[in-house]
């Protein structure tokens, strides 16, 4: 069943701010994330009339974590305008770390514990964290245990010249071997999607984008870093033709659809979002954007399964909650590659997939596509994996005001096969 909250702990979105999303190794390249996190946080308390102590929990989300700040949500804290006093923790959900981010503050205020919270993500993939190899690691660890020189020269003795390369993250999955690009071309080829399909999806991606950012909707969402000359996004490409991208050759498969212009692509940013319980903003006089209505988080196989999780969150989120996709205003769907998305929104309307995977007796009715990321999408805005979430959570409610909607779904897939749909409701005056 959906929730019947008790109203005035109903959690709301009151505002949100985000960095730039700028291309990995760009303009960004000396910030860590607990920077970007603090230039995302601060941007959103500057723009509210709102003392911060006001805040009373952070969370936030991050991927590819600093080992000098595992918990990065309160290095932020103790770095910016936030209160030294307001507790903080960082999760890690992949793609979807600030969607967890999110949901975890709107049930702290929902179950009455606290009344306000920011929630949001941050990601740098211009200085990942290197290790050296596992065996170099053992032995600098023991060679101080070793008193003489013969002990210690004898645990050198073990080292061999491989020991000394760089220990660099993998892209793949650890649980299957696979990149998320070929299990995006594995997705694409099961439901029937084209190279030109998905090529014709990312360059409309990058349209919308473009004239998102001339439309000024981005204006009052990112915050720009004057220190860093980064006052927009850097990747929408609104000049790129179909010529253009069909001379790229696939990315992962030679035979799959996925290139370097229909993927979304590293980036570094952050992002940060304020709910409170309606009583609070009551209380504070704070006309809020949307409450959080419901949500679901789903897992499955990862081997065959790893970037289907909004074909298998959003059927049950919509019948959870009485409604068809004729209900939804609002639709922001994170772009992994151009295939996923078109195969996810083939797979919901697909009455094979829907009965035989969901148990549903009916698939959804086709999504309008004028619906789905009007402002564009992580193909063209970029994609700082933990910053994400948020992101699409504050365009769809920034949206639902915009375009006068009621209802919005926020969903999303991430690594290991999991999976998130999260329904937004507008807030009346």
């Amino acid at each position: 069943m959906a929730y019947n909250a008790i109203m005035t702990n109903q959690p709301l979105i009151i505002d949100g701010a985000r960095t730039p999303f700028m291309r990995s190794g760009g303009k960004f390249n000396d910030l860590s994330s607990r920077e970007l996190g603090n230039f995302a946080v601060n941007g959103l308390l500057n723009k509210l009339d709102l003392e911060p102590s006001n805040v009373q929990y952070a969370c936030m989300g991050t991927v590819i974590a600093d080992p000098d700040t595992p918990n990065v949500a309160r290095e932020i804290v103790l770095m910016g305008l936030l209160s030294q006093a307001t507790p903080a923790h960082t999760v890690s959900m992949a793609c979807i770390s600030s969607n967890i981010a999110t949901t975890t503050i709107a049930e702290m205020i929902r179950s009455g514990h606290i009344l306000c919270g920011i929630a949001g993500g941050v990601e740098t993939f211009s200085d990942i964290p290197i290790r050296f190899s596992k065996n170099l690691r053992q032995v600098l660890l023991h060679i101080k245990k070793k008193k003489t020189l013969a002990g210690k020269l004898k645990l050198l003795s073990h080292l061999h010249l491989g020991d000394l390369k760089p220990d660099i993250p993998s892209p793949k999955e650890f649980s299957t071997g696979f990149t998320m690009g070929e299990a995006g071309d594995q997705l694409a080829a099961q439901f029937g999607i084209s190279r030109k399909d998905a090529d014709t999806y990312a360059l409309e991606s990058h349209r919308r984008a473009a004239d998102a950012w001339l439309a000024g909707h981005y204006k009052d969402q990112v915050i720009p870093i004057a220190s860093h000359d980064a006052t927009k996004d850097d990747g929408p490409r609104p000049d790129s033709t179909p010529d253009m991208l069909a001379r790229l050759h696939p990315a992962f498969d030679r035979f799959g659809v996925n290139t370097a212009a229909n993927s979304s692509f590293f980036s570094d940013g952050g992002s940060a979002i304020m709910l409170g319980s309606r009583a609070f903003c009551q209380q504070q006089g704070i006309h809020a954007l949307a409450s959080i209505k419901d949500y679901i988080y789903s897992g499955s196989d990862p081997l065959s399964e790893l970037l289907l999780g909004p074909a298998l969150t959003v059927p049950y989120l919509l019948k959870r909650n009485d409604l068809k996709v004729s209900d939804i205003d609002v639709w922001e769907i994170h772009e992994a590659f151009a295939g996923q998305v078109l195969a996810i929104l083939k797979a919901m309307s697909s009455a094979d997939f829907c009965q035989k995977r969901l148990g549903l007796d009916q698939p959804l009715s086709d999504i309008p596509m004028d619906l789905i990321n009007r402002w564009g999408g992580s193909l063209s805005l970029g994609h700082p994996f933990g910053a994400t979430g948020t992101r699409l959570i504050l365009t769809a409610a920034q949206r639902l005001v915009a375009e006068d909607g009621k209802l919005a779904v926020v969903t999303g897939c991430a690594a290991s096969g999991l999976g998130s749909a999260i329904l937004l409701a507008r807030v009346n005056s």
